[in-house]
């Protein structure tokens, strides 16, 4: 198992690596750059280049890339050109709200998904089974793009809940724990509801597997009541299927819902990485796409080491 951890590891450092590099050259081979964009076209070519030259845009690719390396050795990702802040100030704040929107919109998901996914796994037919299956393919279906869309509009016309941010301007800061949970709605049921699909579908099919298994059967036939068989035996061993990617969903998610925090306009890594990519940022987008493929491997290492847990042959 150590060794196996240790592979893992070894492949998230590498993923990072690439991804926050690559990021970082594509930004500057892209036409343009931060003083362009920031001071237009019409700029005289003398107070562009005095800009590059201050922000050290001048440079060549290599030199800045390579500055750029050393650097990051030291967990110093350079200054962004839009907010005049180091890097890694920047990303723990965005980086702790995006904490909050996937983490809310897990547990529900979870708490959402596996029970139903346990019903309709258990019972072959009813209505009840038969609505839960298709509101959960109706959800797998629509992007997050649409699903974000829809519950904006609907909480723009019904007026019941802020349609974007993460607090109201001047709230009261007695009420701030409350105003954070009414705009934390919209945002973490667009992801909760394509996510409990998802578990509701993989967990129905272990379950409907499960419940013909041998194992089962005996124990229903020794007069154990069905619920406590489903819900308690039977429970553990259809698992597995979501214990495999759990820890792959959860580094997806803090990693940065792009579309839905757009949309929402929540402050998390998503939104903070559409603005340095407006912006030509190229060091924010190198920092926003490090701490986004940092969650991404820590969450799939997660799921790897959950999965060698429950099966020892995945780490052979």
């Amino acid at each position: 198992m150590i060794s196996y951890i240790a592979r893992r590891l070894a492949f998230a450092v590498i993923l990072v690596f690439t991804v926050s590099s690559a990021s970082l050259v594509l930004a500057r081979l892209a036409p343009g750059d931060y003083v362009t964009t920031s001071l237009g076209i019409d700029a005289r070519r003398e107070t562009v280049e005095r800009a590059r030259a201050r922000y050290r845009l001048d440079r060549s690719i290599g030199e800045q890339y390579r500055d750029w390396i050393v650097g990051a050795a030291r967990l110093d990702f350079g200054r962004s050109l839009v907010y005049d802040r180091p890097v890694t100030d920047l990303i723990p704040e965005r980086a702790a709200n995006t904490a909050v929107l996937a983490l809310t919109a897990l547990a529900a998901a979870t708490l959402i998904g596996l029970p139903l996914g346990i019903i309709t796994g258990s019972r072959r037919g009813g209505v009840a089974a038969w609505a839960i299956r298709a509101a959960s393919l109706v959800l797998l279906s629509m992007p997050p793009l649409l699903t974000s869309l829809f519950l904006v509009f609907a909480a723009a016309r019904t007026g019941w809940l802020p349609v974007g941010g993460m607090s109201a301007a001047g709230a009261a800061s007695e009420g701030a724990t409350f105003d954070l949970l009414r705009h934390l709605v919209v945002p973490a049921a667009a992801l909760a509801l394509p996510l409990a699909a998802m578990f509701e579908r993989l967990q129905a099919q272990a379950m409907s597997e499960v419940v013909g298994q041998p194992f089962v059967l005996a124990t229903l036939a020794r007069g154990v009541p069905r619920a406590r068989v489903v819900w308690r035996d039977a429970l553990k061993a259809a698992l597995r299927p979501v214990a495999a990617v759990y820890g792959l969903v959860v580094g997806t998610l803090l990693s940065g819902s792009f579309a839905v925090e757009v949309i929402t306009a929540w402050p998390g890594l998503g939104r903070l990485m559409l603005d340095a990519l407006r912006a030509r940022d190229v060091y924010l987008v190198a920092g926003c796409a490090a701490a986004g493929s940092m969650f991404l491997a820590a969450g799939t290492l997660m799921s790897d080491a959950a999965l060698a847990l429950v099966d020892p042959r995945t780490s052979e």
